[in-house]
């Protein structure tokens, strides 16, 4: 009678990161097989230039492999490599400034697909923690440039020069258009004001019993 195949164990993030702190080649190439595919294409979101995205990916996991023991144990894993990788990106669309990405890409239905059908559960994460709920409805009626700029600066947590660099705008457009985006959000997500009964009539002619 044979047995069925037992599982491995679930691999953890934080025990990979240290272990590459200590030189492991193996936690390397193991963490880069959980979460580079998500990151290539989160990526590929930002920038339409597959190059400069590969480019950037292999920058993040040599600048992992470097700064491992940076990581500290604390903290979700997935969110330090992308605020790794979407700088990474910054670095070579600064230096190749390749054609910069439509903002209607951002945030919109391309983000949704990704999702549903590509991105890991550690991408979902990401997504979730930063936004979600009534704030994600909000920024999908937000126009696409001034969505862009939201989502690659409270999302992505860019300073507004490196969103300029990425988005390919000046870093004065950024900050109008962040303006513009937190007013309009700021609208979106007031709550509704109380309904207010309308005033009773006085005087003789008030309608009531004399």
């Amino acid at each position: 009678m044979t047995t069925a195949p037992v599982p491995p164990p679930p691999v953890d993030d934080r025990a990979l990161v240290a272990a590459i702190a200590r030189g492991d080649r193996g936690a390397l190439e193991t963490l880069y097989r959980i979460h580079a595919g998500w990151l290539q294409v989160r990526l590929a979101g930002r920038c339409t230039d597959p190059e400069v995205v590969d480019l950037a990916l292999q920058d993040t996991f040599l600048a992992v492999w470097r700064g491992a023991g940076g990581f500290g144990g604390h903290g979700d894993v997935g969110a330090w490599l992308w605020g790794i990788a979407v700088r990474r990106l910054v670095d070579q669309v600064r230096r190749r400034r390749p054609v910069p990405i439509d903002p209607a890409r951002l945030g919109g239905e391309h983000d949704t697909h990704r999702l549903g059908a590509v991105a890991s559960s550690a991408e979902a994460e990401l997504f979730a923690s930063g936004i979600g709920g009534d704030l994600a409805a909000a920024l999908a009626r937000l126009e696409p440039d001034l969505r862009a700029v939201m989502l690659v600066t409270a999302v992505d947590g860019l300073t507004t020069k490196e969103a300029a660099v990425l988005l390919g705008i000046p870093q004065g457009t950024v900050k109008t258009r962040m303006q513009r985006a937190r007013a309009q959000l700021q609208t979106m997500l007031a709550p509704p004001a109380p309904a207010t009964s309308p005033a009773r009539p006085t005087g003789p002619y008030a309608g009531g019993p004399t």
